[in-house]
């Protein structure tokens, strides 16, 4: 799923200050990357970049489903017919995706890699899929298939077919260890932006918060809310641009796993947490859930908040969040 609308907004102070920021943008896990660190001089910048960049692309070693050789391949390869050992950071990523699973009732799951693509969203759709055909695409999409031993450090899928992906959290969990290593080297502050997961820690060289700027997703030219973000994460995911028109109702690309209707009524949702891993999760959780039962669940977690738009423009924000709008 894309993550839009976020801007990042550094202000480089230059020669003012002992540190500065510096940035290298590329292309990692399928995935636009930005990584910014603050360091001494471009030499340790550099360091620090190549550091994070090895760090990701060990984690999508371990969990594509698109590598044939990762061990998310051969669990998806042995679904209903044995369990597959992995390694404890797969085995704990696996369990805290089925933990965010029973948290939005299934709105989230990690099992959706298993549902049947049967939604078109370039412009080819013009007519519902028969209901039959809807509850066929997702009958192999069920959390509580997925079998845990943390003794034996096995994962088991017990469907025939079944399989399970990463798409909804990996870039925010690449995102998570990066940071986590490079403030273990000393890093002082940076930011990693994993095509809209973003995660910061620390501040610019002057002192001042890193800003996120939000776009209106009625009109992309617009920027209407400015947020500082200092040691968290924030995703922010929309559909704006992929979504079905069918009967004057949008659709979007982002389908309730329960269902295997789209989601509908929502366009943008930004998420605030201490992990990009779980502001991932609960931004296309709560495109599911819908504005009420999302923002429910949101509340009920600490650290966490979130912005909504609906397809009428109207924004709603979380109890605890202030917005800045920008006319």
């Amino acid at each position: 799923m894309k993550k839009l609308f976020l801007i990042l907004m550094i202000i480089s102070v230059g020669q003012l200050f002992a540190q500065e920021p510096f940035k290298r943008t590329m292309k990692l896990m399928g995935s636009r990357f930005d990584i910014t660190v603050v360091a001494k001089d471009p030499v340790e910048g550099d360091e620090y970049i190549d550091l994070a960049i090895n760090e990701i692309k060990r984690i999508e070693n371990l969990m594509s489903s698109w590598n044939p050789d990762s061990q998310t391949s051969e669990i998806n390869r042995n679904a209903g017919i044995k369990p597959v050992k992995v390694d404890a950071e797969l085995l704990n990523l696996i369990q805290r995706g089925i933990g965010i699973s029973k948290l939005t009732d299934g709105a989230f799951d990690i099992s959706y890699a298993s549902m049947d693509k049967i939604w078109k969203f370039d412009g080819s759709m013009t007519t519902m899929p028969k209901d039959a055909m809807v509850k066929a695409s997702v009958s192999k999409v069920g959390y509580h298939n997925i079998i845990l031993d943390k003794d034996k450090h096995t994962v088991f899928l017990k469907l025939t077919g079944m399989k399970i992906g990463f798409g909804a959290i990996g870039k925010g969990y690449a995102a998570d260890k990066a940071k986590e290593l490079l403030i273990s080297k000393g890093v002082v502050a940076g930011i990693i932006n994993a095509s809209g997961d973003m995660n910061t820690w620390g501040k610019q060289p002057d002192g001042k918060e890193w800003k996120v700027a939000i776009t209106n997703p009625m009109d992309k030219n617009k920027v209407f809310a400015l947020l500082p973000i200092t040691n968290g994460a924030v995703v922010t995911s929309g559909n704006y641009e992929k979504y079905v028109n069918i009967n004057d109702v949008r659709y979007t690309h982002i389908i309730d796993p329960r269902s295997g209707y789209p989601a509908t009524g929502i366009i943008s949702v930004t998420v605030f947490a201490p992990k990009a891993e779980l502001a991932d999760a609960l931004a296309t959780s709560v495109f599911v859930m819908g504005i009420e039962v999302g923002l429910n669940r949101i509340e009920q977690l600490p650290q966490v908040e979130c912005i909504i738009i609906d397809d009428k423009g109207n924004i709603t924000a979380s109890k605890n969040i202030e917005i800045n709008t920008i006319e």
